[in-house]
C-alpha cells in the first residue's frame, strides 16, 4: 500500500526563516538618531533620542533652514587582564543626522536642552523679509 503524505511548498519556504545565527565578536552598527519634529506658529521643536551620549560630545549646526546634529560616543578602556570580548552589541563612534525645515532658523534665539538621553532643540523662525519694489530713476 502506498501511503499518501500531504506536503505545503511553503513549509520549507518558511524553514528556519524565523531562526536567526548567533554570531559572537562582530560590531554593531551604528544606531540612527530619531526624531520628532512639530511647528509651531512662530518656531519649530524638535526632539532628538540620543542615548548613551554626553552633553559636550553633541554638537548642533544651524545654517539657514538646515539643522545638523552630530554625536560621538567614546569607547571605553578595552580588555583587562584575563578578560576575554565574546560579544559586542554597543556602538562607538560617531552619529549624524541632518534635515530641513521649512524655514530658516533664527539662530541667535535658537536653544537646546539635553536631559535623559534626548535632545530638545527650541528653533524660531526667522522673520520673513517683504519683497520690496525699487524705483527707476
Amino acid at each position: 500500500m502506498n501511503p499518501l503524505i500531504r506536503q505545503d511548498p511553503l513549509d520549507d519556504f518558511f524553514r528556519g526563516f524565523f531562526v536567526r545565527p548567533v554570531e559572537y565578536g562582530l560590531a554593531a552598527e551604528a544606531p540612527n538618531i530619531k526624531l520628532d519634529v512639530r511647528e509651531l506658529d512662530k518656531s519649530f521643536l524638535v526632539h532628538a533620542e540620543i542615548p548613551g551620549i554626553k552633553k559636550e560630545d553633541i554638537h548642533v549646526t544651524i545654517d539657514g533652514p538646515v539643522v545638523s546634529i552630530t554625536a560621538e560616543r567614546k569607547q571605553e578602556k578595552e580588555v583587562k587582564e584575563g578578560e576575554q570580548i565574546v560579544r559586542r552589541e554597543r556602538y562607538f563612534g560617531k552619529l549624524a543626522r541632518s534635515f530641513q525645515l521649512g524655514q530658516d532658523i533664527d539662530d541667535s534665539k535658537a536653544s537646546a536642552k539635553f536631559t535623559d538621553g534626548v535632545l530638545e532643540l527650541a528653533l524660531p523662525k526667522k522673520d520673513a523679509t517683504q519683497s520690496r519694489r525699487l524705483s527707476i530713476d
